[in-house]
């Protein structure tokens, strides 16, 4: 796989703008692009050519940062992909076709479908470039469900003991809009009070420590031993 192009979103941009190269930062995104945020599954969306391709598309019409001329749809969740010779993305979950894809022509959103794309976040930062070659890894990671109402309840398996997460947090963690914060009381109550307790809204008073997310999106692949630590004593 190879990098065909890429796009950055500066804050208040209103489309995605061709660049060259960008800087990805670990656990952040993209150094400069709209979306960039330590707290969300979504700091880069990666698209394939094939798409544009087999739907007639315009370029940039799928909001992508980062475009391959392979096929990446069907690659798990957890997967990580080595970009050059710095950069790791780990995909999360595929992108929801919103209905400003239908601009580009009748229906396109419903026939797209789960083809939009793939978010990702950052693991290893780095420059990349247009042209850079992308090397499918396998799935090293724990995988992200497409579906919300999974995520949403993953985020608060992942909380540790006796702490709260406000509704807000929550919607931005799970990779949703903060529109959807209006369906977690009910949809909560609906998996049991383990999991309604457990989240509240920004106004409620709850005497438990609030969660921040810290170590949800953590690599828990093993760390590589540096050149200092394998470097054997000759004394």
């Amino acid at each position: 796989m190879k990098l065909a192009s890429l796009s950055l979103r500066p804050p208040g941009s209103a489309a995605p703008q061709a660049v060259e190269r960008l800087t990805l930062v670990a656990d952040a995104g993209i150094d400069g692009d709209r979306h960039r945020d330590p707290a969300s599954p979504r700091q880069l969306l990666l698209a394939s050519s094939a798409t544009y391709a087999d739907f007639d598309l315009t370029p940039h019409a799928l909001r992508e940062n980062l475009l391959l001329d392979t096929p990446i749809d069907a690659l798990p969740s957890g997967t990580v992909l080595q970009i050059g010779d710095e950069v790791q993305v780990r995909l999360m979950f595929a992108c929801e076709a919103c209905g400003r894809l239908d601009l580009h022509g009748a229906h396109v959103a419903a026939r797209i479908g789960a083809r939009r794309g793939v978010l990702a976040r950052v693991v290893q930062d780095g420059v990349i470039r247009t042209g850079d070659t992308v090397r499918d890894l396998g799935p090293l990671l724990p995988a992200w469900s497409d579906d919300w109402h999974e995520r949403v309840a993953q985020v608060i398996d992942a909380m540790p003991p006796d702490t709260v997460i406000e509704y807000a947090l929550l919607a931005r963690l799970a990779g949703i809009q903060s529109t959807y914060c209006r369906a977690f009381p009910r949809f909560l109550a609906s998996l049991g009070p383990a999991y309604a307790s457990r989240a509240i809204a920004a106004r409620a008073v709850s005497a438990m420590t609030h969660w921040d997310g810290t170590g949800l999106f953590e690599d828990t692949r093993p760390k590589q031993a540096s050149a200092a630590d394998t470097t054997l004593d000759c004394c």
